[in-house]
């Protein structure tokens, strides 16, 4: 029977299973263990919105994963709730680590799916467990509720819809400034595009400071935060959020199988560059920038190109191709929006309209499978 071991339960991971599942029914003899640190699937995309208090119930952004694989044959799947500590490619092994203790997996065929993180514990990504996120998540929406003042910093796409649900609900209660360390929001977008969320973000009171860095922080005594910026200014706020660049999860990984940035390096078949039969997919990966889009896109090639390996183990694999037109949208507040695919500007209602619900309404179907 062929092992196949997937360490990471969000997007990713959990996709990838059900693919696999779904498409290899008439194959086998297999197994799929899924390995997670987190008993509940977290609908991260919400994220910016759900530290709003009162905007988005814990229902509609975390649900139970292993209830959602039960449609599946008996035998064919086993959840773990763990982390992954180590990884042996030459034994086949992973080490895992539970309530229960350590143990180690066989495996014959291994998917690193383990995503990343965010810096300075905001919850808009998991957080190591399913009740450290929930944790985080209640304590950003209590520190927003009380904020007088707050600084976003980074103004990529996460910044800029953290700035806007925080201006939607807050605008003329609170300050809210956006921190941009280019001469624009959004850089790499189309001038369209920066020139939209910029005016959209302004209309909601939003004060944006371009080229500007935060180069120290230092607690108060009277729970305040005074922010050095790289100009030499500093500034005092309620609340800080970080919500510049991602921290792979990828500490289990030997370092000769990542990048500089901790980024796991993979070949055209997303498969672990100087192993056999190990693939990486997701935020994890070096393959591309983390995006949903870009994550969907390799879990299905990457099935794919596993069931063929089950059908037949001397199968040539299918090369992933990266894709060459980046596709971006997001909501700033509750009633604008922007996006593009290339150098096209997607038309604002499009993004509006697409985005409306943060496509809450997919968590169900992602977890249970019915997506796939």
């Amino acid at each position: 029977m062929k092992n196949i071991v997937i360490l990471g339960g969000s997007y990713a991971g959990i996709s990838t299973a059900h693919r696999i599942l779904k498409q290899a029914t008439k194959l086998g003899p297999f197994k799929i263990t899924l390995v997670s640190p987190n008993t509940h699937f977290y609908w991260n995309m919400a994220s910016p919105r759900g530290i709003v208090p009162g905007q988005i119930t814990e229902e509609k952004l975390f649900l139970p994963i292993a209830p959602g694989f039960q449609r599946h044959p008996p035998g064919r799947f086993e959840f773990i709730l763990a982390s992954a500590e180590s990884l042996d490619v030459e034994a086949k092994k992973v080490e895992i680590s539970g309530s229960t203790g350590n143990q180690t997996l066989d495996y014959d065929f291994l998917i690193l799916a383990t995503g990343s993180h965010t810096r300075g514990g905001t919850p808009f990504k998991g957080l190591g467990s399913t009740e450290a996120t929930k944790e985080a998540l209640h304590d950003f929406q209590a520190r927003v509720k009380n904020a007088e003042s707050i600084v976003v910093a980074g103004a990529g796409v996460t910044g800029v819809e953290v700035a806007g649900e925080l201006a939607f609900e807050y605008g003329r209660q609170k300050k809210i400034i956006l921190l941009a360390s280019g001469s624009t929001i959004l850089e790499g977008s189309p001038p369209s595009v920066h020139k939209i969320a910029t005016q959209a973000l302004q209309s909601l009171q939003v004060d944006i400071k371009l080229q500007t860095k935060v180069t120290d922080l230092v607690q108060t005594a009277n729970n305040q935060q005074q922010l050095t910026l790289s100009g030499g200014d500093k500034m005092i706020t309620d609340l800080y959020i970080p919500t510049f660049g991602l921290i792979p999860n990828s500490s289990y990984v030997p370092a000769k199988f990542l990048n500089a940035d901790g980024y796991v390096v993979v070949d055209r078949h997303l498969q672990v560059k100087g192993t056999e039969n190990v693939w990486a997919v997701g935020d994890v990966s070096d393959v591309e920038p983390a995006q949903f889009i870009t994550t969907d896109k390799q879990s299905a090639h990457l099935a794919k190109n596993i069931v063929s390996l089950l059908r037949d183990n001397n199968k040539t694999l299918l090369p992933y191709k990266v894709g060459s037109s980046r596709m971006m949208g997001l909501q700033i507040g509750k009633k604008a929006a922007t996006g593009h695919y290339g150098s096209m500007r997607i038309p604002s209602f499009v993004v509006v309209r697409a985005r409306k619900t943060l496509f809450v309404e997919n968590m169900g179907p992602t977890v249970n499978g019915s997506l796939f």
